[in-house]
């Protein structure tokens, strides 16, 4: 048995947290530690105390750690220095290798590894001593080699991860999730062709929804023996390596080396990606599969988000449409208004050729440009007669309560920008903030036009809906003060349709 006592081990960390469990950890395995939130305490304990190993932070305050192991290698350079960081990089690893670091560990470290890392420097560290003292420096040399070889493809195993984890983060759709999908797998196990398909259940299927590779648009009908070796992959929850042997084996003539992942969402499975080397001597290994496996794992989280995200949204947008219901039931003359208002907006940015996300911010605004008043009296709103000073000013609140209502639920930014500008006058006479011109966001300045025709041209509580010659004359004459000449221009001539 080993006896852990006869090793001291330091680990340095401007988390009191880590030090608190990592001394609480290997003290109940008999080691001793020593602790320290710096690399300034670090070099003093080293000075006064033996230590076998020490485990140090890269990021710190007065000394960090990749300055620290300089400092150890040059006060005794059989130390060997463990350093653990939550952000590798290729320069960061190169940097510890000229400082002398015989490790790099990844946060969140798990204390398991650490210890087996230790262990293995510890055995490690009687041959580099026995090497400093019987080696030639040419060995001594490749050994170094070796480990910094041994570190780089470390991190360049980290930084495979990261890219997957960030790429189906920065993606927002379903379809933009099974696309990375296969696009990645392909690059990353360096397959000739890889295919996602989707699994149903109900009758047993099969569909293919994203592919990537040689042939990017289509493939041939799955073989008998294809889905068979699917169902199987499915059956025992787990990948298969498949690889050409006298076409035997389920899958096609053509194909070198076959894989095929499950893709599973709590524990009922969605699909399964295949990955194929169609010529050429590569075959896929163990580490193919075990990229593949996280590939899928994290494209199973993402696609789950997008699912909970999409119901959310659609959640939010029916209450506030039912908030808009509920402000136009209290005035049945505005009635179908912001119906109406999205609509000839949408027309109006159309025709100015708005790009597809900008119409959609288009409609949205638009059904949603009158919620603020929902916080304005029923005596205001629905007067019959001309309204006061004050009760003009409570009126022209509205934008900005509607803006505010939207913006707290914290997804919609653009559309609450659009919101609350959408009665800013082109000359800089309007509200709520007085913007002039160009610094009115464009679809405030489509909304505008559009809010204003329809207002005119249909009954309000004050007055009965407006002759339509009348009210193009009285856009037309806004032009350049109230309206922005160009979305004017683009309404008049559209205006027919509406």
């Amino acid at each position: 048995m080993v006896d852990n006592s006869k090793h001291t081990i330091l680990v340095v960390d401007d988390e009191e947290g880590i030090l608190e469990i990592s001394e609480e950890f290997f003290e109940r395995k008999g080691y001793t530690v020593y602790t320290a939130r710096n690399g300034v305490e670090a070099i003093d304990l080293i000075k006064r105390v033996k230590i076998c190993c020490c485990f140090t932070d890269i990021n710190m305050p007065e000394m960090d750690g990749l300055e620290l192991a300089e400092q150890i290698r040059k006060f005794d350079n059989t130390l060997p220095v463990v350093v653990m960081t939550g952000y590798p990089s290729l320069d960061n690893t190169i940097r510890t290798l000229k400082n002398g670091v015989v490790d790099f560990l990844v946060k969140p470290v798990n204390l398991e590894q650490m210890e087996l890392s230790f262990r293995r420097i510890v055995r490690e560290r009687g041959l580099f001593v026995e090497n400093l003292i019987l080696r030639e420096e040419v060995e001594r040399q490749e050994r170094l080699k070796a480990l910094n070889d041994e570190l780089i493809a470390r991190v360049d195993e980290v930084n495979t991860f990261n890219r997957i984890m960030e790429d189906f983060s920065s993606s927002d759709s379903s379809h933009g999730i099974f696309s990375k999908v296969v696009e990645l797998s392909q690059e990353v196990v360096k397959a000739d062709e890889a295919v996602f398909y989707i699994y149903t259940e109900q009758d047993n299927s099969f569909v293919s929804i994203a592919r990537s590779g040689l042939n990017p648009h289509g493939g041939e009908e799955l073989s008998d023996g294809t889905r068979d070796l699917f169902h199987g992959v499915i059956k025992d929850d787990k990948p298969c390596l498949v690889f050409q042997n006298n076409g035997n084996n389920g899958i096609s003539e053509n194909i070198r080396s076959f894989m095929v992942v499950p893709l599973k969402i709590r524990e009922k499975t969605f699909g399964v990606v295949t990955a194929s080397v169609l010529s050429g001597a590569r075959r896929f290994g163990d580490k193919d599969v075990y990229y593949m496996n996280f590939i899928t794992q994290k494209a199973a989280s993402a696609i789950e988000n997008i699912a909970l995200y999409e119901n959310i949204y659609d959640n939010l947008f029916s209450t506030l449409y039912a908030f808009v219901a509920v402000l136009e039931a209290r005035d049945p003359y505005t009635r179908k208004h912001s119906t109406r208002v999205a609509e000839i907006g949408h027309m109006i940015g159309k025709e100015m050729m708005c790009e597809d996300e900008e119409l959609d911010i288009l409609n949205f605004a638009g059904h949603l440009h009158d919620i603020g008043k929902i916080g304005i009296r029923d005596d205001i709103l629905l007067k019959p007669g001309r309204l006061t000073r004050e009760e003009y000013e409570k009126i022209k609140e509205h934008p900005a309560i509607g803006a505010d209502i939207v913006g707290k639920l914290g997804l919609w930014d653009r559309e609450q920008e659009i919101i609350r500008h959408h009665h800013e006058y082109y000359d800089g006479t309007g509200y709520p903030d007085g913007l002039m011109g160009h610094g009115i966001p464009k679809l405030s300045r489509i909304l505008s036009v559009a809010d204003a025709f329809d207002a005119m041209a249909s009954d309000r509580a004050y007055r009965k809906r407006m002759e339509r010659g009348k009210v193009l004359a009285i856009i037309k004459e806004g032009k350049g003060t109230q309206f922005d000449p160009e979305v004017v221009d683009v309404f008049l001539k559209i205006a027919d349709r509406v």
